[in-house]
């Protein structure tokens, strides 16, 4: 198992409760994996977890990503211009 940090930002801290969380992880989890688990653990984060955008240690991530060890993970809602 790994220990990761994740950051919520924007209406998914609303969401969350929380501007932060630990979570202990399996090695291998990628990015969707993790979307998979907070959808079933956090319900309140399960709509948002189909479009929200992701970085591991402040690099944006595709869902396919592996999570490494002690990763700083980040959460955003997704970001519209006009």
């Amino acid at each position: 198992m790994n220990r990761v940090k994740l950051l919520f930002f924007a209406t998914l801290r609303d969401r969350a409760g929380a501007k932060s969380m630990e979570l202990d992880i399996p090695a291998d989890l990628t990015i969707q994996g993790l979307k998979d688990k907070i959808s079933e653990e956090y319900p309140n984060l399960r709509e948002s977890m189909s479009s929200v955008l992701v970085t591991i240690n402040r690099e944006y991530a595709f869902d396919e990503a592996v999570i490494p060890p002690d990763a700083e993970l980040a959460m955003f809602p997704p970001v519209s211009g006009g």
